[in-house]
């Protein structure tokens, strides 16, 4: 990003009265620590892996839950195809602001939700199924019920040949992704803080 397209940005921010990115992270994190389950930012290398498999021509619509701060976003829309559809969903009201202004992208909507939702959240925005669900949740410190919840709502949304793009710092996930999704890969990224757990899980 130019310098001075980044300095604009940070004076629009700033005057509506919006955090740095890593201002708001630490404020999730310090007021939501269950739900934000990390205390920095996705390395620039776990995001390439994470969408590596991600067949972007076939893209209709791609669903991220938990996206905190964007830290996915300018990959997924750098690579997005000019007619598609990226839904953002978030608990946290703070990300939601902070996103809004952030990403004016006509593509990309951010939604204040549970991802247990998800269902209704992309039948209101006019789709049936979603091509791909990127999520960064914590599943094994979510209220109980929750991670189960979330993963029946994914699979049901995900069309056949769609794919669960799940990143996490516990291999607790895993419970809550294969009575669903039983199809499911696995790889670590170590040069992340900390070292993250990679999961993508297909449906057949």
């Amino acid at each position: 990003m130019p310098a001075s397209t980044a300095a604009q940005r940070r004076r629009r921010l700033r005057a509506a009265g919006v955090p740095s990115p890593m201002g708001m992270f630490l404020k999730g994190f310090l007021k939501h620590p269950v739900m934000v389950g990390a205390i920095f930012p996705s390395s620039a290398k776990l995001v390439r892996k994470v969408l590596s498999k991600v067949d972007w021509q076939n893209t209709k619509l791609f669903v991220e839950y938990g996206p905190g701060v964007g830290t996915f976003c300018p990959s997924v829309l750098e690579k997005l195809g000019p007619d598609a559809k990226y839904i953002a969903i978030d608990t946290n009201p703070d990300f939601v602001r902070y996103l809004r202004h952030e990403i004016t992208d006509p593509r990309f909507t951010v939604v204040n939700g549970s991802a247990a939702d998800v269902r209704q959240i992309i039948t209101d925005h006019g789709f049936e199924q979603a091509d791909y669900v990127l999520s960064g949740l914590p599943f094994s410190t979510l209220p109980a019920g929750v991670g189960d919840a979330i993963g029946a709502a994914t699979a049901d949304v995900l069309r056949p040949g769609g794919a669960f793009l799940v990143y996490q710092y516990s291999p607790k996930c895993y419970d809550f992704i294969v009575p669903y999704i039983p199809r499911v890969e696995h790889t670590m990224e170590w040069w992340n803080l900390p070292p993250a757990q990679l999961y993508w899980a297909w449906k057949d």
